[in-house]
């Protein structure tokens, strides 16, 4: 057994090698490698080593918080300079508009601005542009505002309604509130709205001013009969004020003639109480509610604009919508 054993230890391995000296060689190498990778590993620091952080000097971050201070100051000047111009502009702008004379009541450029606004309602108006209507239970309960020219209470069977600008040209016509009442009966729900920025949805009820019209036609500027087929022909003004004129409005012959213009007398299914009109106001959803006024005691057509209550204390006389 020993001499197979010499053999086997004798047999000759590659390159002239035994077998022996040819395993321990292998051997080696694959150890070798292991050894390396272990000796490069030694210098990767560990992953969860905290990273190595440079701390500035003394002197350098002192610097560097200088000229972040330096930059804030200009900054802040910058902008406290803007803000001292802007507010300087604006307070010129607004004395240069506040002593610039005065045009029916207000400074002229706030009076261009007004008219402007009326303009571009006279031209965006249409007789056929109804203003939007509601469901008769829709209407809410009435708000009160305003109340010039409504200081004491009226006798509604003694009130008498005043019609100036007539065709038969013999004076101012009186009427009762019946003679309106006989006049076709309309009924709608619009909505206010209040120049304030307020609204309500109200249901009306009264006769059209066109109707109204047709009953107690006014001179024409032809001197014709009337017709409203020719709008030309007819005096271009309204004018209603209450009974003592401490109110008054001035209004478009356009915007009367509008099917939705009505002289009301009810007013959510009610006459009207004393705070909203009675016996009978104007009710025209194409026009803010400063135009819709209360208690009319005089209607009076006319070819010279009249005049207009707020109209004469800066708000713009057409105040369409």
């Amino acid at each position: 057994m020993n001499n197979e054993k010499d053999k086997r230890e004798a047999l000759p391995g590659p390159a002239g090698k035994t077998e022996g000296a040819h395993l321990k060689a292998e051997t080696e190498d694959a150890v070798a490698p292991v050894e390396a990778t272990q000796s490069q590993s030694a210098d990767v620091p560990p992953l969860n080593s905290a990273p190595e952080v440079s701390v500035s000097k003394p002197s350098e971050l002192e610097a560097w918080n200088s000229q972040v201070r330096r930059r804030m100051r200009q900054r802040s000047r910058r902008a406290f300079l803007l803000w001292g111009a802007g507010l300087a502009a604006g307070a010129g702008a607004f004395e240069w508009l506040t002593t610039r004379p005065d045009a029916g009541g207000i400074p002229w450029p706030f009076r261009k601005s007004l008219e402007m606004n009326g303009w571009l309602a006279r031209e965006l108006f249409s007789e056929h542009r109804l203003s939007r209507t509601f469901k008769a239970d829709q209407a809410g309960p009435g708000r009160v505002n305003g109340d010039v020219g409504l200081d004491e209470d009226i006798d509604v069977a003694a009130w008498k309604l005043r019609v100036e600008g007539l065709a038969s040209g013999n004076g101012a016509l009186m009427l009762d509130l019946d003679a309106i009442r006989k006049l076709p009966r309309v009924e709608m729900t619009t909505e206010f709205k209040c120049i304030e920025g307020w609204s309500i949805i109200v249901h009306w009820a009264g006769a059209r001013f066109s109707d109204f019209m047709k009953a107690y036609p006014p001179r024409t500027r032809s001197g014709g009969a009337l017709s409203l087929n020719h709008p030309e022909d007819l005096p271009a003004y309204v004018s209603m004020s209450t009974p003592g004129d401490g109110y008054y409005v001035g209004l478009d012959i356009e915007s009367m003639l509008h099917p939705q213009t009505l002289l009301c007398y009810e007013q959510n299914g009610v006459p009207l109480s004393q705070e909203h009109g009675v016996p009978l106001r104007l009710a025209i959803p194409v026009k803010y509610g400063v135009k819709n006024i209360k208690r009319i005691g005089t209607i009076r057509y006319s070819d010279k604009r009249p005049g207009d209550y707020w109209a004469e204390r800066g708000y713009d006389w057409y105040v369409g919508l």
